[in-house]
């Protein structure tokens, strides 16, 4: 029994049911560097009400966790971010996004088991968290492509500067994004389609 006295749970919203056309679904990571955007990109574009498991930062994080120079950073992800997208009729994605701060990436492991590609998200004004995200990518052969997100106030390079600068083969894609938009979101999720697609057909002709 619930507390308004009903013997019946709450089923899930209308709008949070699967689409009936869904034939495939595909889990995806968004992994970064602690307040690169992962929340914003998952509350953005998904189409459901996003699952957030942010908790507020406090006095006790002060020399634990970095707010890397944020004066407006007040919460921080402690598990994970879920959303869900349909990319077409019968393709749906499931997106992870995972939390940032080190500490917190022993969960990260179970966040990639399963996960078809990632979507690495880079600030530029500190590209250096970026190199343990991919490792941990590239240990667990998960493919991914690294979308840039464009802060106000962050520099911006060519994009093959930031390739030699991240070092990153040729075939990786990076793309530039603004994770406030669902449009600019839904572009990045396309791109790591396409790379997944390509691999696939490169691995098929092999």
């Amino acid at each position: 029994m619930d507390f308004n006295g009903s013997d019946t749970l709450p089923g899930p919203r209308t709008e949070d049911h699967l689409p009936h056309t869904a034939q495939a679904a595909v889990k995806i990571v968004i992994v970064g560097g602690f307040g690169v955007g992962k929340t914003t990109m998952v509350g953005s574009v998904s189409e459901i009400r996003p699952l957030t498991t942010e908790e507020t930062m406090t006095q006790a994080g002060i020399g634990v966790d970095d707010d890397y120079g944020s004066d407006s950073k007040t919460a921080t992800t402690v598990a994970m971010d879920f959303g869900r997208i349909s990319i077409t009729e019968k393709l749906v994605l499931y997106l992870f996004g995972t939390p940032g701060q080190e500490r917190f990436w022993f969960l990260w492991n179970g966040l990639f088991e399963g996960a078809l590609g990632a979507v690495v998200l880079v600030d530029t004004r500190r590209l250096e968290v970026s190199f343990d995200v991919m490792g941990r990518l590239e240990e667990g052969g998960v493919p991914f492509v690294v979308a840039v997100n464009t802060f106000p106030d962050a520099p911006r390079y060519p994009v093959e500067e930031l390739r030699t600068a991240l070092d990153l083969g040729p075939e990786i894609p990076i793309i530039e994004c603004d994770v406030r938009r669902r449009a600019s979101s839904k572009d990045v999720l396309m791109t790591l389609m396409r790379f997944l697609h390509s691999i696939a057909m490169t691995r098929a002709l092999t």
